[in-house]
């Protein structure tokens, strides 16, 4: 069984530092970064749609995303830049590495995410 996955999380994951909404959140995010990369091989479901990342943010109302307009859009180039499909199941090593080369090393990060609200820390990184 896959885990569901938003896209744009593959970019959060590689510059979480432990800062975020609130204590429950960070703690949360954590643990699934750490769950996620005990076992790269396992294989996620990438959907545009609240995930395990956000069961515990602020910004989840009853399983949908208070700023949902914003993160799809995240999303969907997430999707686009790597390549890939909403609803495609990829090992997290793989997706982990295409959001790398396709996103971060391209130097395109900031175009689909450069205002997000924790963007001051994938800048200083």
């Amino acid at each position: 069984m896959s885990r569901v996955l938003r896209p744009h999380h593959g970019m959060c994951f590689q510059f979480y530092e432990g800062k975020g909404y609130s204590e429950d959140f960070t703690d949360h995010m954590g643990r699934i970064i750490r769950e996620m990369e005990a076992d790269p091989s396992q294989i996620i479901k990438l959907q545009v749609e609240t995930d395990i990342v956000c069961e515990n943010c602020p910004n989840n109302m009853a399983g949908e995303c208070s700023t949902a307009d914003k993160v799809k859009r995240y999303d969907e180039e997430v999707l686009r830049a790597c390549g890939l499909a909403e609803g495609d199941e990829i090992s997290f090593a793989e997706f982990t590495d295409l959001v790398r080369d396709k996103i971060i090393d391209a130097g395109i990060r900031s175009d689909i995410c450069g205002d997000c609200s924790w963007d001051y820390i994938c800048r200083e990184k």
